[in-house]
C-alpha cells in the first residue's frame, strides 16, 4: 500500500534521527499510537529490532511479521515480554544487559527520571547507545527531563496528522463498516474529501471517534455527517487547547464602512489561488487592526473568515498563560501548531496587547518577551496558509517591532463611523430586530450619534428596544434620541487617547475607507 507524503515525511524524519547518532529522541504527544505505527514501519525498514515498553507490561519485543497480533490483547498479556521489566530500574538494567542494536520505545517514562539512581543508570545506558547507535524514544503528553539528560535528547514534534493521513483514517473506517455491514454507507469518493477536511486539526483517534460516532448515531455515514463532524470538532478544540473554533459559514454578515479594507482583501484572496503559487506569489500573512473600541476590529475578522470561506480560529489570551513554568509557551506552539495543520484558515488575535504586549515587563520573568519573540519568528517564517487577524485598541502596549512595515501585509485604522458609515450602521441593527427604518428620523439619529462608535450605535438601539417593550408602544426617534443623549461615549471620556490614536495613524496607518 502507498503511503502518503505526511507520513513518509514523518518516517524519514524519524528514521534519519535514528541514524544520525541520537541516543534520545523525546516526542510530545497524546497519539502514543500513532508513534508506535510509525515507529513499527520505521524500523522495519531499516532492519531495525523495536521494543516496546509500559509499566504494566514491561520490556516487549515487537515482532514485525504481525503489526496486529496483540491488538485486542489485554495489557501486559505477552509471550515475549522480558522479567521483572516494569520496575524502571530493572528495565535499563535488562537494556543494558542486550547485545542487541535497536529502537526501544518507552512510555511515560520521563517522570521516573525524578530519582537519582533511575537518572543515573539512564545517563549511562544514553551513553552507551552514543556508541551502539541504539536509540531511546521517549513518548508522553509532557516529557520534562533533568538538565543533565536534556542534552542529549532531541525533541521531535510530531504534528497533527494532515489529510492525507486523515483521508487514510477515514478509508479504513468506511472499509470496516462496509465490512461489518453495521451502517449504511453512501459516501462517494469526493464526499470523502468533504469528511477529511472537516477533521484537520483533529487527532487521528479523534477523527475516528468523531467519524464512527456520526456513522452508528443513525446507522448511516453521508456527506451530510459533515456538519454534525464539524460540531463536535468546536467542542474538542475549545475543550483542549486555547483556540476558539468558528466553522466555515457562507452567512453573510454586514459590515457597515469598510470599503478601503474590503478592497484590499479581494486582492489578498488571490495570493491563495493555483495562479499565484504559478509565478511563486506566497500567500499573504496577514493584516492588524488598530481602532478606536467598539468600532467593528472584531467583526471584520468573522466578516474576512466567512467571505474566503475559512475556518476561523481566536486565539484565547486567557488560557494562554499558565502559572507552570514553560506551560504558557507549549500552549502557545500548540495553537500555532492547530492553525497550520487546518490551514487554509484565518487566525484571530483579538486584542494583541492583552497576549503579546508590554504590559507584563520583567513583572511575569520576560515571558511576554519571549512569546513575541516566538510570534515574530512564526510570522516571519510560516509556510502554511494561515492568515493572520491581529487586533489593538492600545497603541502604548503594542511593541513597536510588532508596528514595523513587513510583520503584517499591511496595518489598518479603524476611526469613529462617519455621517454615511452610522447610517448603514442603524439601518442594521435596526433591521436585525425587524424594525422599519424608514419609519424613524434617520438624518436626526445620524447627528446625534456623531462621536458614537458601532457598539455604542447597536446599544443604543437595544437599550430604546426594552424601554419601547416596557411602555408597549413601538420604537420611536424621541426614545431613541432620548437614549443617545443619555449616552457618554468613548470619544468624549477618552478624548485624549482617541486625539493621540488619531495622529499616530494619520502618519502610520492606512484607512480601512
Amino acid at each position: 500500500m502507498s503511503r502518503s507524503v505526511s507520513i513518509a515525511s514523518n518516517l524519514q524524519d524519524l528514521q534519519t534521527l535514528i541514524l544520525s547518532f541520537h541516543p534520545v529522541i523525546a516526542i510530545e504527544t497524546v497519539e502514543e499510537e500513532r508513534v508506535q505505527d510509525l515507529l513499527r514501519t520505521a524500523t522495519q525498514e531499516m532492519g531495525l529490532s523495536l521494543f516496546e515498553w509500559s509499566m504494566t507490561q514491561g520490556l516487549v519485543r515487537v515482532s514485525q511479521s504481525d503489526r496486529w497480533t496483540n491488538e485486542y490483547a489485554p495489557p501486559g498479556q505477552t509471550t515475549s515480554g522480558y522479567e521483572n521489566s516494569g520496575d524502571p530500574l530493572k528495565l535499563l538494567e535488562t537494556i543494558q544487559s542486550l547485545n542487541i542494536r535497536g529502537v526501544f520505545l518507552l512510555k511515560d517514562f520521563a517522570s521516573h527520571l525524578e530519582d537519582a539512581k533511575t537518572a543515573r543508570q539512564f545517563r549511562e545506558l544514553v551513553q552507551l547507545f552514543g556508541q551502539t547507535r541504539s536509540v531511546i524514544v521517549l513518548v508522553g503528553a509532557e516529557i520534562a527531563l533533568p538538565v543533565e539528560l536534556a542534552h542529549d535528547a532531541c525533541f521531535y514534534d510530531l504534528k497533527l496528522p494532515g489529510r492525507d493521513e486523515l483521508l487514510q483514517a477515514v478509508q479504513d473506517i468506511v472499509r470496516s463498516l462496509r465490512v461489518k455491514n453495521r451502517v449504511q454507507v453512501e459516501v462517494q469518493d469526493q464526499d470523502l474529501h468533504l469528511l477529511v477536511k472537516s477533521l484537520t486539526g483533529m487527532t487521528l483517534k479523534q477523527a475516528r471517534q468523531v467519524v464512527a460516532y456520526a456513522a452508528l448515531e443513525d446507522g448511516k455515514l453521508t456527506a451530510q455527517d459533515v456538519q454534525r463532524i464539524l460540531q463536535r470538532k468546536a467542542q474538542i478544540i475549545q475543550e483542549g487547547g486555547v483556540l476558539e473554533y468558528f466553522p466555515m459559514d457562507d452567512t453573510p454578515l454586514d459590515l457597515g464602512g469598510f470599503t478601503g479594507l474590503k478592497q484590499w482583501l479581494a486582492y489578498a484572496k488571490v495570493g491563495f489561488s493555483p495562479q499565484a503559487q504559478a509565478v511563486n506569489l506566497k500567500p499573504p500573512k496577514g493584516i492588524l487592526i488598530v481602532g478606536i473600541q467598539g468600532c467593528g476590529k472584531s467583526l471584520a475578522a468573522k466578516a474576512i473568515a466567512r467571505a474566503w470561506k475559512m475556518p476561523l480560529l481566536k486565539l484565547d489570551a486567557g488560557r494562554l498563560y499558565d502559572k507552570y513554568v514553560g506551560e504558557s509557551e507549549k500552549n502557545f506552539r500548540h495553537a500555532i501548531a492547530l492553525a497550520e495543520s487546518m490551514a487554509p484558515a484565518v487566525l484571530w488575535i483579538d486584542e494583541i496587547e492583552k497576549s503579546l504586549g508590554n504590559n507584563g515587563g520583567d513583572a511575569d520573568g520576560g515571558l511576554s518577551r519571549r512569546m513575541f519573540g516566538s510570534f515574530l519568528t512564526w510570522m516571519q517564517e510560516k509556510t502554511g496558509e494561515v492568515f493572520v487577524i491581529a487586533t489593538a485598541n492600545d497603541l502604548s502596549q503594542v511593541p513597536p517591532e510588532l508596528l514595523r512595515k513587513g510583520r503584517f501585509d499591511e496595518i489598518f485604522f479603524v476611526d469613529l463611523p462617519d455621517d454615511r458609515e452610522r447610517l448603514t450602521i442603524l439601518q442594521i441593527h435596526l433591521t436585525r430586530r425587524r424594525q422599519n427604518p424608514e419609519m424613524l428620523d434617520l438624518s436626526a439619529l445620524i447627528a446625534a450619534t456623531d462621536g458614537f462608535s458601532g457598539a455604542e450605535i447597536e446599544q443604543a438601539v437595544i437599550t430604546a428596544l426594552y424601554k419601547a417593550l416596557y411602555l408597549n408602544k413601538p420604537l420611536e426617534t424621541a426614545l431613541l434620541l432620548e437614549v443617545i443623549k443619555s449616552t457618554v461615549p468613548l470619544s468624549i471620556t477618552r478624548r485624549e487617547d482617541v486625539q493621540r490614536l488619531r495622529a499616530i495613524a494619520q502618519e502610520r496607518f492606512v484607512s480601512v475607507r
